[in-house]
């Protein structure tokens, strides 16, 4: 069985939606991931697997990493006083370090995109089913 090699269009698309996820925990919080939604209502049907891979796991991410960031930094200035210097750094700390791997994570969905090659993000990716 011959492994087709993704074509250019292909490859495009999956890294539009690896940047578009950054844009989205970057720069255009909402904005980007409405455009990462567009994108994936558009290609939902497409067949190739490395378009499929990189528009759910650039979604979840978005999703989880929208979860992980606001939910979070919330329940910590919630049950936090907001009095204490304490609560300020663990909330610093927790956004800075969360933020920071959700960055490295979608420059290596990125860089694997723009390689024609599929990512799975740890813990919150998993696969895709294949059409063969």
């Amino acid at each position: 069985m011959k492994i087709l090699e993704p074509t250019a269009q292909e490859i495009q698309i999956a890294s539009t939606a690896a940047t578009l996820y950054l844009l989205n925990i970057l720069l255009l919080p909402f904005a980007a991931f409405v455009l990462l939604l567009v994108l994936y209502q558009r290609q939902r049907h497409n067949v190739s697997t490395l378009v499929q891979c990189h528009l759910i796991q650039a979604l979840r991410a978005s999703i989880c990493a929208g979860f992980m960031l606001i939910l979070v930094s919330a329940g910590i200035l919630l049950f936090g006083d907001l009095r204490q210097v304490s609560t300020w750094i663990v909330l610093i700390l927790y956004v800075l370090c969360v933020h920071s791997v959700f960055i490295l994570f979608g420059v290596f969905a990125l860089t694997k995109a723009l390689s024609g090659k599929l990512y799975f993000y740890p813990l919150i990716g998993k696969a895709v089913s294949k059409h063969e």
